[in-house]
């Protein structure tokens, strides 16, 4: 794409950002166009850069015809030649840059209790409590959007924010169904039940990837239903939203406000549209295929925490850690590097 045809068509875009008409009716498409104007815009600056230094080129040859060739010349000769084929580099890496859909780097994990009652609860508590420390370990931060408590102080549910660097492309894989085998503490015959809890794993996008009209969505407000200050239990701080097209509801009442609240459900629904939208696309494209790490479906029991033999096995890569007791506690940089390189 050379300058003028980027020229053309930064152009083009900015005068749509500047009708009011295209920006209302169309917000998605806006944002959409406002990402590749700023992507025309480095790659107009690379292409001057070129000429720029393509000129430069051209007067060292008229002054080597001039005066002739000395060390000085041929010196700032390299030194240019190499600041203009820095900038074909540039140009190469902007031409071959997808801004619609960049990698995502934030996450939302959903932990929700399985079979085995209260234990299960318990487990699921544990798991969050396992990828919270871990989080703390990376210097990654840790939001609760949502929760439901168990009788036995565990969680029936629990759905929370990993912002930080790489937290998706490293956490992904603990998609699926957990399974854990111990003697409960409320188990008299020392009897070693068996307890599972789902983890899935959405990517966190933004708006400029999944667009949602404002009549598809339905907003309430409600004053929450859990323990905290006042604030939380007699103002309705607490927000479910409704996406009317697939039904999906998703809610949040840990934070203090109703936008904070507001902005943590949208960003839940939006994971969970482009989740299903992803998934789909997948399946067309590779109905058949298995890697290593197994479907990817989240009904397969994906690993087993055997707390008798203080063991945890990945059953898709058929691998073993030791040291449950540290795992527990968030450490389990082995177990997601081992997924690095699958």
């Amino acid at each position: 794409m050379d300058a003028n045809n980027i020229k053309t068509e930064l152009d083009e875009l900015l005068a749509k950002l500047s009708d009011p008409e295209f920006l209302s009716s169309a917000q998605g498409e806006a944002k959409k166009a406002g990402a590749r104007i700023q992507k025309l815009q480095r790659m107009l600056t690379a292409h001057e850069a070129l000429k720029n230094t393509e000129n430069e080129l051209r007067a060292l040859e008229d002054l080597k015809k001039e005066s002739g060739a000395t060390d000085e010349i041929a010196a700032l000769e390299a030194e240019i030649a190499a600041n203009a084929e820095a900038a074909r580099a540039k140009i190469a890496e902007l031409e071959n840059e997808n801004v619609s859909a960049p990698p995502p780097s934030d996450m939302i994990m959903e932990i929700r209790a399985g079979a085995g009652g209260n234990e299960a609860s318990l487990f699921a508590a544990e798991l969050f409590s396992l990828y919270s420390k871990f989080a703390e370990r990376r210097g990654w931060e840790v939001n609760i959007i949502s929760k439901s408590e168990s009788e036995a102080s565990g969680y029936k549910e629990i759905i929370f924010e990993i912002n930080g660097q790489d937290a998706y492309k490293t956490l992904r894989y603990e998609s699926g169904v957990h399974r854990v085998q111990r003697i409960p503490i409320t188990e008299k015959q020392g009897r070693i039940h068996t307890s599972t809890a789902s983890v899935a794993v959405l990517p966190q996008v933004k708006d400029i990837d999944v667009e949602l009209r404002p009549q598809d969505i339905k907003v309430e407000f409600h004053k929450s239903s859990g323990p905290g200050g006042q604030n939380v239990n007699k103002v309705e701080t607490a927000v479910r939203i409704t996406h009317l097209p697939t039904g999906f509801v998703v809610g949040s009442q840990e934070g203090r406000s109703q936008l904070k609240n507001r902005e943590r459900a949208m960003s839940l629904l939006r994971a969970r549209i482009y989740d299903i939208r992803r998934q789909t696309e997948e399946k067309k494209l590779a109905a058949e295929r298995k890697s290593q790490i197994g479907t990817g479906d989240r009904s397969e029991k994906i690993r087993t925490y055997n707390f008798p033999q203080d063991r945890v096995t990945d059953h898709r890569i058929n691998e073993s850690w030791h040291n449950i007791e540290s795992i527990m506690e968030g450490k389990i940089d082995d177990i997601v590097a081992a997924f690095q390189t699958k």
